[in-house]
């Protein structure tokens, strides 16, 4: 019996599939990047299609550089863009409408109308006491409804029993196994404003608030568990599927975040900072997340949260949009020439502001732009918001009463040493890379190995991380506090009259 493990990590911006030995090391890849939507201001989608094409084709480059066939593999573990959204037929496996993707800010309105609604009648409190998530429009939920709403046909459709809901994972799970599972892991449910994450189960009024029946939903199970067998006319043969976690506990889960107290940062297209709170579902009282970091054998391991939107995206949209480099690798580069004094600050609130200011409303902007800024000071600044929004988690986090020693970093930012020195002279924290930055994939990878006994513990798969390089801060207090302090001006020039 082999030791392969095939990781299918589906992103914001692109696809990868990826295949580990057991040792964790990577045998082979396939990655395709994929056309993103923008049909109005504010709206973010993706063709469902998209999303499914590029797996299987990530999966069958990745096979290829591997030098495997499809039964050399022990089983699949799925990752994903979290939050998504998607809505399909049971009986043609057809969307109803594209994939609204997470960073989507349509349902703004609607929230706010809810919001006051619950105000209203004395329930403020109902949706953070038992998601632990605020309402906004970056979770499944007020997705769900808009879909119900606005495509013709699909209310009733849904209340028939005819339509079938799911995040990314449940998508992909669904295709894979030939529609013969719609399941998905406690970590994605819990994304979705419908998951009660201390009874672990879709809670009844919840349902009723966003007017959602249950029948849309898929079962939740732990996120190593028995999701279903792949149809061999899809992979060419019938493996396992089971692991699954979002990708920001599948990075946890990939770093060995295990114990409470540790922390990872993953610097993909947002930015997302998870501290593991162990069994306790620590409620936030500076607008952090209280979440689910991964279930096993039925227990529990809760996370506290700090989600910003917009990381790599905003270096996307400098090489993209507006063409200032070729490739993110060009950056580092750029910022070690740019003078360190520079006091140009980007704020790429591109769909708004995510944690702690929850803003759906703000909009990107940049600050102190002179005639000797050039290409090189905007992709500083840029680089440096990722640094500076992270701090805002930091400090969020420490008034909640935690506050991690040591960061471990990943995601494709995270291979930027002059991001991950400002990252550490701003948080006044040491920051350690791992030698393997592709955490998300390895993360569900362990995932499905611990289920099909590839690995026998935690303790086994813990013993597998290693250190690349540990940054410590070489900044005093009062640089710090005066960066910070531009910072903070700068978001607050862009925040929506709304919320201020």
């Amino acid at each position: 019996m082999t030791d392969f493990l095939l990781a299918f990590d589906q992103g914001t911006t692109s696809s990868r599939a990826i295949i580990f030995n057991a040792s964790g090391q990577r045998m082979g890849a396939g990655q395709e990047e994929f056309q993103q939507h923008f049909p109005q201001d504010g709206w973010v989608e993706h063709d469902p299609e998209d999303l499914w094409q590029t797996s299987l084709r990530s999966y069958r480059t990745a096979l290829q550089e591997a030098h495997l066939r499809p039964q050399d593999l022990r089983a699949i573990g799925i990752t994903n863009q979290r939050e998504t959204t998607l809505l399909w037929n049971r009986q043609s496996g057809q969307p109803v409408y594209q994939a609204i993707v997470w960073q989507d800010r349509r349902t703004a309105a609607w929230c706010q109308e809810v919001s006051g609604q619950l105000l209203q009648e004395g329930r403020s409190d109902i949706i953070r006491d038992k998601t632990g998530l605020l309402l906004d429009p970056y979770f499944s939920a007020s997705k769900i409804r808009w879909i119900l709403d606005n495509v013709p046909g699909t209310q009733a459709a849904a209340d028939a029993g005819e339509l079938a809901f799911g995040t990314v994972d449940t998508f992909l799970l669904w295709r894979l196994t030939g529609g013969e599972s719609h399941c998905t892991d406690a970590t994605n449910a819990s994304r979705t404003l419908l998951f009660n994450i201390h009874s672990q189960c879709w809670d009844e009024e919840l349902l009723q608030l966003f007017r959602i029946p249950s029948s849309l939903l898929p079962t939740v199970l732990d996120s190593a568990a028995d999701f279903g067998v792949s149809d061999p006319k899809v992979l060419g043969a019938a493996i396992p599927i089971t692991g699954i976690a979002g990708d920001q506990q599948a990075a946890a889960f990939g770093q060995c975040c295990f114990e409470p107290g540790m922390a990872k940062s993953t610097y993909g297209t947002g930015c997302f900072l998870l501290l593991n709170t162990g069994d306790q579902a620590l409620l936030s009282e500076h607008r952090l997340l209280t979440t689910i970091a991964y279930r096993l054998n039925g227990k529990v391991t809760y996370a506290l949260e700090g989600s910003i939107f917009m990381a790599g995206a905003t270096m996307q949209w400098l090489r993209d949009g507006l063409r200032l480099f070729n490739d993110a690798a060009e950056t580092e580069l750029l910022a070690q020439q740019t003078d360190s004094n520079m006091h140009v600050i980007f704020v790429p609130a591109f769909t708004g502001l995510g944690a702690p200011y929850w803003d759906a409303d703000a909009r990107g902007a940049i600050f102190g732009l002179t005639r000797d800024t050039g290409i090189k000071e905007l992709v500083t600044a840029a680089l440096l918001s990722v640094c500076y929004q992270t701090r805002d988690l930091q400090k969020a986090m420490e008034a909640d009463g935690v506050r991690p020693a040591t960061l471990r970093v990943d995601g494709g930012m995270a291979r930027n040493d002059f991001v991950l020195q400002n990252l550490a002279d701003l948080l006044d924290c040491r920051v350690d890379r791992p030698r393997i930055t592709e955490t998300t994939a390895l993360g569900v990878a362990y995932l499905a190995g611990l289920y099909c006994g590839v690995y026998d513990s935690l303790e086994s798969i813990a013993r597998q991380w290693q250190l690349d390089k540990s940054f410590s801060p070489l900044r005093d207090d009062i640089w710090r506090e005066e960066r910070y302090a531009l910072w903070q001006d700068a978001v607050n020039r862009t925040r929506s009259k709304l919320v201020c």
